[in-house]
């Protein structure tokens, strides 16, 4: 199990006004405490992959799905948060055929270069990697794709997210970028949180992970980040303990056949028990993975400092996250947490 220092890690999405606020914030607050950082995901990107949404509705092969309900989008506590027709190929469209712009590369070119300017200036520590968030192809197909167009439409988004990412690659020096995957409706469909869940959706879920895992050459940082999806800051599902996120993890570490540099898992607010964090114990990570448990929370100091303990009873060390971004997140709560990150990485260095 890893024996890493302990570090501060920041899931993505900051809601700042821009990149260079994101990365002077960020910085400024964690500076040496943090191995990477995000540019925060601003301007289209903040409600994660919704602007996608927007891409998949307006293309010329797609179209709203008038023969199956809405999909409710319902929070754990019972809420419909969003009700939104699904989408489909059009009729006589070859799904085989058609083209998608995933659209990630522009934006993380654009910040690399704010990155290496704030880097230059010293504002960005000299170690510090730079970040860059992407979805997994599974996640705009389980939250907007009709259920009878799912296995169509997966392979053909994912090449458009495999042509993002080597544009990404080509672009950017090897030995300052990190990727991470953001893996949200996996862990639901896990959960058995949408329709139709096909049979073998455990096997599907570890190979689209490993596939996509290894697209990014050993040269090159690279994670996973697992959740349970916050639309409104909150989860969809709460879990019961994390059983499914390291069966998921240990599902890619054994695929995988690259090195796993670092890997983030959600602890929610309410859990300061022991059950929840035991099935870590199970977790196979070698010794150089890098683990982060997303127990930090808003203005609870002393929760953390709890959930913190408790782990510790499971793995020997850690470095501290949130549960999730936080795009739709209240900007002024960000220098709180960021004040968190800094507070809980002192207390496990001791």
């Amino acid at each position: 199990m890893t024996s890493q220092k302990p570090l501060a890690h920041l899931v993505g999405s900051v809601p700042l006004s821009d990149t260079e606020s994101v990365f002077r914030t960020v910085a400024g607050h964690l500076g040496s405490h943090m191995k990477r950082i995000p540019d925060g995901e601003t301007g289209d990107r903040w409600r994660w992959i919704f602007w996608q949404r927007e891409m998949l509705v307006n293309h010329p092969d797609m179209e709203e799905d008038p023969d199956i309900e809405t999909f409710k989008v319902v929070q754990w506590d019972g809420q419909i948060i969003r009700d939104l027709p699904y989408i489909r190929f059009k009729p006589g469209v070859d799904p085989s055929g058609v083209k998608f712009e995933a659209a990630y590369a522009g934006p993380a070119i654009e910040s690399f270069q704010t990155y290496q300017r704030l880097k230059e200036e010293g504002v960005i520590g000299p170690d510090t990697l730079f970040q860059v968030c992407i979805p997994t192809p599974m996640a705009t197909t389980y939250m907007y794709i009709s259920p009878s167009a799912r296995q169509a439409y997966i392979p053909v988004y994912e090449k458009a997210l495999e042509a993002a990412s080597k544009e990404i690659l080509d672009a950017i020096p090897h030995d300052r970028l990190s990727i991470q995957w953001d893996v949200c409706q996996e862990v639901l469909v896990f959960e058995d949180y949408f329709i139709e869940r096909p049979q073998d959706y455990k096997q599907q879920i570890f190979s689209e992970l490993v596939r996509i895992g290894q697209l990014v050459p050993e040269s090159v940082d690279m994670g996973y980040h697992l959740c349970y999806g916050s639309p409104r800051d909150e989860h969809l599902v709460q879990p019961k303990d994390m059983g499914i996120l390291v069966e998921i993890s240990n599902g890619v570490i054994e695929g995988l056949g690259r090195r796993l540099d670092f890997l983030h898992l959600p602890v929610p607010k309410d859990r300061t028990d022991a059950g929840y964090f035991q099935p870590l114990q199970e977790l196979k990570a070698a010794s150089d993975t890098e683990i982060y448990l997303g127990l930090i929370h808003f203005d609870d100091q002393a929760g953390d400092a709890q959930r913190m303990a408790t782990a510790k009873q499971f793995i020997p060390s850690f470095g501290v996250a949130t549960e999730c971004g936080w795009g739709r997140t209240d900007p002024t709560r960000v220098e709180s947490l960021l004040q968190s990150h800094a507070v809980a990485v002192r207390v496990m260095e001791g």
